[in-house]
């Protein structure tokens, strides 16, 4: 077993798991399946061995995570931009949702991100502003296969600390992806559906079906396709899977560590179901129904299942890293659920239209409230002294501002967590205007552990994160 392969509990490699003894990188396997183990307090080591390691989780400190939550189409900024700035700022109509938890979010002004714009090349913003949103990198315009723009911030993170944990980064998402074809003014679809991209040249694909998910952090990569038949038809769950490892972990553990470990398989459980019964309820569908079997058709219980599916990634450390899109930019989604009569998109080119606006500023409160959700399931995560949310960077945000304008300047970008205690959340931060977006991915690589001296158009770091 190579350094880097997780430790088995039932091994024979871990013994009593007195404080300080289980590995961080335990699993419990079982029949082809590998449960990750959230932070538990027998896994905070002696101070002596802490000293002697140096690492922030050697030295019981648990690791930052970063994930960026894109919202296509921009926002209706007049409802958005609280007027006061620092700490007493009134929450603005569209970002009242976060009511619950806005001692744990910056609002951020004043960012830019200067390569979605045209420099030449015409119309197409939509592409643009999701291919530029992590890159920092103009897109090369082409319906064909030569795509081109640049590296995103989460995989620049990736290949410095991905390979720390079972999974590099997690790229999530609702709408379906494509590699090619026109979708924006001579744009390549996979501009309007990615994000991440690994290479200027190779985009990384989402995944929007959450079974696939669950299989892809807790199945091991073994498992054939005769065995996961065999599995679904006997509706296993994957705590039976590895109930032998996990009834001797649970004899070994402290109190507090057992009922840590009941609250997160009962969790596990679950979020299992729910999977099984957005799969029972596909399965059912009418045969032209375009949504694949497991992928729930209703929105809201599709986003919910993604979100806690990475909640649950980070609170395992299956991975540190993460994207998730709401829609591929220039949806026209319809959110009848919120009283907006047509498309996403359409709606966007408003024409100043108050009928039009306002079914906007339903839309943009309704998502908004899906990210406070996501960070009041992170904050109830204890891990440590803190919670899970204290130990993260959660961004939520769009590349475009006004869809009516298709402006890139002064964005609508939130933060939330605390990155380990390195940031003072609960403010409104307005910062000069026009500064880099990129000068925000500075700043937030440097506080996962991996910095680099440029990304894009970057100027230099953000000042005031911390306070």
């Amino acid at each position: 077993m190579s350094d880097n392969s997780p430790p088995t509990f039932g091994s024979g490699r871990l013994g009593s798991p007195a404080k300080g003894s289980l590995h961080r990188r335990t699993f419990l396997r079982g029949a082809g399946a590998a449960l990750a183990l959230p932070w538990l307090e027998a896994m905070v080591p002696r101070s002596a061995e802490a000293a002697a390691v140096g690492s922030a989780v050697a030295s019981g400190k648990p690791p930052v995570r970063m994930a960026f939550l894109f919202t296509p189409n921009g926002v209706i900024p007049s409802a958005w931009e609280p007027k006061e700035v620092g700490a007493n700022f009134t929450l603005p109509p569209t970002l009242e949702p976060l009511a619950g938890v806005k001692n744990e979010v910056l609002v951020l002004s004043g960012l830019s991100q200067q390569r979605a714009n045209a420099l030449g090349d015409g119309a197409g913003d939509h592409a643009r502003s999701a291919a530029a949103f992590l890159t920092g990198a103009h897109p090369y315009k082409t319906s064909g296969a030569n795509i081109r723009v640049g590296v995103s911030v989460d995989q620049i993170a990736a290949a410095k600390i991905g390979r720390g944990t079972p999974l590099p980064s997690l790229e999530l998402g609702i709408d379906h992806g494509a590699t090619a074809g026109n979708c924006d003014s001579g744009y390549s679809c996979a501009y309007s559906s990615c994000i991440s991209w690994k290479t200027p040249t190779t985009p990384m694909a989402k995944e929007i079906n959450p079974k696939l998910v669950f299989e892809r952090m807790f199945g091991s990569g073994n498992v054939g396709p005769q065995e996961r038949e065999r599995r679904n038809f006997l509706r296993k769950s994957i705590l039976d899977l590895v109930r032998d490892d996990s009834d001797r972990l649970n004899k070994k553990l402290g109190l507090a560590d057992r009922r840590k470990m009941d609250e997160y398989t009962s969790g596990v459980r679950e979020l299992e179901m729910r999977i099984e019964l957005a799969g029972q309820s596909a399965a059912r569908r009418p045969a032209d129904v375009a949504v694949p079997v497991g992928v729930p058709e209703d929105f809201a219980k599709h986003v919910e299942l993604m979100f806690d599916l990475l909640a649950l990634a980070f609170q395992t450390d299956m991975t540190r890293i993460a994207t998730f899109m709401f829609g591929n930019e220039g949806s026209n989604r319809g959110y009848s659920m919120v009283g907006a009569k047509d498309g996403h998109h359409s709606l966007s080119h408003h024409r100043n239209n108050q009928e039009l606006i306002a079914q906007l500023k339903r839309i943009d409160r309704y998502l908004v409230g899906h990210y406070a959700a996501f960070l009041a399931r992170l904050r109830s995560i204890r891990e440590g002294e803190g919670t899970l949310l204290d130990n993260c960077m959660v961004l939520y945000g769009s590349g475009i501002k006004d869809g009516n304008a298709h402006t890139h300047h002064d964005l609508p970008i939130l933060l939330a967590g605390r990155a380990g205690g390195s940031i003072l959340p609960g403010r409104h931060l307005k910062l000069p205007n026009e500064t880099p977006l990129n000068n925000l991915f500075l700043s937030l690589l440097e506080r996962v552990g991996a910095g680099v001296p440029q990304v894009g158009d970057s100027t230099g770091r953000i000042k005031g994160l911390e306070g």
